[in-house]
């Protein structure tokens, strides 16, 4: 699919992603691997890709390093027409200061807009698991007449406080953008559900230009997106809501159709794992018709069970090897080595993981390259786990990269 518009997509990837630690500490938000073959960005880069738009800057700046690679290696459109994905550090264009906000991220990266001179911005965050075609929410921009427009979600009131929620009239025009309301608004068919803001956004480029200088100008302005750029918009009329279930994906199931996880928490993270491995998951990595596309190794060998070694209800990426070891509802990234009488259950391995004769898992997070010494016990007992580890609010152990138990 080729877009007939001239469409610049812009994605921010520059959080620190605080709340995910020690999955961040020593990488950006983005570039945390997640389900055995991809990284986070790879779900809005795939879902844009799709949709036929290949002229893509990815704003960095926190702990990038991984993530420019990630992008550079993996992300290589053929350069015909113009096309190009392209990690875009912080270049403290307007002095010596970095990004203070998304919206000054792209204020001092305006000269990528006017060298593309685009007829719409697409602004998408980077750190959400979800299938949606961008190109239906151009469409629906450009059919409204706004000059801006903000994807939402609906969840249940009762749900929504922890998000930024949006309250709309009956033609979708936005009438208030509430930050965690303590009481958030009913859709206008719905009073039982609130529309959440995905932190996906498109704009008339013009208006998107006009309205980034204006909030630099402004010395009251945290330079936001959603907390400062969208109330703009919103202020004076100008912002509508797409509803994110008009949005129809190629391939999707019943069972996964509409689905969207900010995966900010540890808890959020795990959660989201949890819902690759049943045998009809809740999201469906497996739809050809929109493939997400990931940085598959094609050097390593297949995964391999030997002496017995079983998984069941699990996903293990490529040159692992289970031997003589059981894996229940689990995510095993490649390379991950299970050795001898070893028991992994509900936990997600990142690439590099060892897991040692007679040891046992559960309920946990381990980053690359953990090694699990024989015998160890991870997830069973908490007291001593917190000891050690970080530990989420609903009990998952999350071990950072490389640490030797």
């Amino acid at each position: 699919m080729i877009s007939q518009r001239h469409v610049l997509g812009i994605v921010l990837a520059g959080g620190e992603g605080k709340r995910l630690f020690p999955l961040t500490m020593d990488r950006a938000k983005p570039a945390v691997p997640f389900g055995g073959g991809y990284r986070l960005i790879d779900f809005v880069l795939s879902n844009l890709v799709n949709a036929g738009y290949s002229r893509l800057c990815v704003l960095t700046q926190y702990k990038s390093h991984s993530l420019d690679r990630h992008i550079s290696q993996t992300w290589r459109p053929s350069g015909f027409n113009g096309e190009y994905i392209t990690p875009v550090p912080a270049q403290q264009r307007l002095g010596p200061r970095w990004y203070t906000g998304s919206a000054d991220a792209i204020f001092q990266s305006l000269n990528l807009v006017y060298d593309e001179e685009p007829e719409y911005i697409v602004v998408f965050g980077a750190d959400h698991v979800y299938r949606m075609d961008p190109e239906q929410m151009v469409e629906a921009h450009i059919a409204s007449g706004a000059e801006c427009t903000v994807a939402g979600i609906r969840v249940p009131r009762e749900e929504a406080t922890a998000f930024g929620c949006i309250d709309s009239d009956d033609s979708g025009r936005i009438t208030q953008f509430l930050e965690k309301p303590a009481d958030p608004p009913g859709t206008p068919d719905d009073p039982n559900a609130t529309f959440a803001s995905m932190g996906n956004y498109v704009f008339t480029a013009d208006a998107l230009v006009a309205a980034i200088k204006a909030d630099a100008d402004n010395p009251d302005s945290d330079h936001d997106m959603g907390g400062d750029i969208i109330p703009a918009f919103v202020d004076r009329g100008e912002a509508f809501v797409y509803d994110f279930k008009d949005n129809q994906v190629p391939g999707a199931t019943d069972r996964d159709r509409g689905y969207w996880r900010d995966v900010g928490t540890l808890d959020a993270f795990y959660d989201a794992h949890m819902d690759l491995v049943s045998v009809h998951p809740i999201f469906n990595l497996y739809n050809r018709r929109w493939p997400i596309h990931g940085s598959a190794d094609y050097l390593v060998a297949p995964a391999k069970f030997v002496k017995g070694g079983l998984a069941q209800e699990s996903m293990v990426g490529s040159g692992s090897i289970v031997s003589a070891a059981t894996v229940r509802n689990s995510v095993l990234s490649s390379n991950v080595l299970i050795e001898e009488g070893a028991t992994v259950e509900g936990s997600v391995l990142m690439p590099g993981v060892r897991i040692g004769k007679g040891a046992v898992v559960r309920k946990a997070i381990l980053d690359k390259n953990v090694v699990i010494s024989p015998g160890q016990i991870i997830g069973v007992d908490e007291e001593r786990d917190r000891e050690r580890f970080a530990i989420s609010s609903g009990g998952v152990v999350a071990i950072g990269k490389g640490v030797r138990v």
